[in-house]
């Protein structure tokens, strides 16, 4: 007898048995009372909502659930604040499309809101005209996948974020497409959440800002056209690998702003035609390694609050001005980069320059103090005046230095 008890007991432990073994299915149409459907279901119990256009405002969800979509139908909010509200666990929606949200800035109004939620799903959704596309607040465990979210707010008040967490953490945000919004993701105070091959572009301030969140990693994404790129501010411990910061162009716009963060990681990433690359104030101990920075306005701008930086095997290429700062003050390290600038010599073909390289030309140092002087750019008396800083430099940081350039970029590829 104990045998068999025990047998049932393996049994048991390796097969999926959960408490909905008997949930049930339940098909919902447009003219059906969708709100009484869901308060009368079981825990795991499945909604399948058939195609079609259902007038939604504020429907709650406070058990374990799971909506599916056939055909994506729209949940339309006819412009009244929130469209689907959880606080529950283990909630699933997925293949619908939400559209036209109130616009309130009170409530946050939003396609859909998840309060105090634990190990939800939303996946495969579309969100248009939204004001908050999906708002999350004291929750953890989400997963954001594979969601489109558009808006086509002309001002910025007209619009929330596209995808905004607030409290949360142990997160998976991922392949996304985000435009139109404020910004596209926004995170404050999350931690140890992964944000991976999203595509946030054409969004009005950042495409992705994030304040007081700690330990969490940005893989992969692409940063396209946004009023800026990445905002990062007072943060610690974050990791950003492999992503790409594309056509930020604007008179404060930059691929990173990174303000009063720390003990970080910027690896991998491509910076091209951004006004400026990295903008970096405030921040301190912080690996910068196999970056490109390409046809960018700044590649890079080192305020000289930041400390104990290091900048190395990084490739610089085609940027007007590779880096600029504000004072002479140097507490960072350059090594082992390739700039495309430099015109020193190898002698002894180990692919290092022989002479080190200083990448701060005095031009940059001046319109860093006097923006109007831009427009004397190119002019013969600017190359002058860089050739003879070169020679004899006076005003632009002494320990500014590459001392081991490489002579040939790098291949990232």
């Amino acid at each position: 007898m104990k045998k068999y008890c025990l047998v049932l007991l393996m049994l048991f432990s390796f097969f999926p048995w959960e408490s909905n073994l008997y949930a049930a299915k339940i098909k919902v149409n447009p003219s059906d009372s969708f709100q009484e459907l869901i308060d009368q279901s079981s825990a795991g119990d499945t909604l399948l909502f058939s195609s079609g256009v259902y007038p939604v405002n504020s429907l709650i969800i406070r058990k374990t659930l799971t909506l599916l979509g056939e055909n994506f139908p729209v949940m339309d909010g006819q412009g009244k604040g929130n469209i689907f509200l959880v606080a529950a666990e283990n909630v699933l929606i997925r293949g619908f499309k939400f559209i036209n949200t109130g616009k309130s800035n009170m409530d946050d109004s939003a396609a859909i809101k998840f309060f105090d939620s634990k190990n939800c799903r939303i996946e495969n959704n579309i969100l248009e005209e939204t004001f908050f596309g999906l708002h999350f607040s004291n929750s953890s465990g989400m997963t954001i996948r594979d969601n489109r979210i558009t808006a086509s707010a002309e001002r910025e008040f007209e619009v929330g974020n596209g995808i905004h967490l607030w409290k949360c953490n142990n997160n998976l945000i991922e392949n996304n497409q985000v435009s139109g919004h404020r910004d596209g993701i926004y995170l404050e105070f999350v931690t140890d959440t992964e944000v991976e091959q999203n595509l946030i572009q054409g969004n009005m301030r950042y495409g992705l800002h994030f304040m007081f969140a700690h330990d969490n990693t940005y893989r992969k994404n692409t940063f396209r056209r946004n009023g800026a790129g990445v905002a990062v501010m007072y943060t610690k411990n974050v990791t950003m690998i492999e992503n790409r910061f594309e056509e930020n162009w604007g008179s404060s716009a930059y691929g990173i702003l990174l303000k009063d963060i720390s003990d970080s990681k910027v690896i991998g990433n491509i910076f091209q035609k951004n006004t400026v690359g990295i903008y970096m104030e405030g921040s301190s101990r912080i690996e910068f390694q196999k970056n490109t920075f390409r046809e960018n306005g700044w590649a890079l701008k080192l305020m000289a609050s930041c400390d104990q930086n290091l900048f190395q095997a990084n490739n610089f290429s085609n940027n007007t001005f590779d880096l600029s700062t504000n004072g002479n003050l140097v507490l960072n390290t350059l090594k082992e980069n390739y700039w495309d600038k430099y015109e020193g010599y190898d002698l002894n073909r180990d692919a290092v320059g022989d002479v080190p390289f200083r990448p701060i030309n005095l031009y940059s140092v001046i319109v860093e103090k006097i923006p109007a002087s831009v427009m004397l750019w190119r002019s013969f008396m600017v190359t002058l005046l860089d050739r003879m800083e070169k020679i004899l430099p006076t005003m632009t940081p002494d320990e500014m230095i590459d001392h081991s350039p490489k002579m040939r970029p790098y291949d990232f590829s």
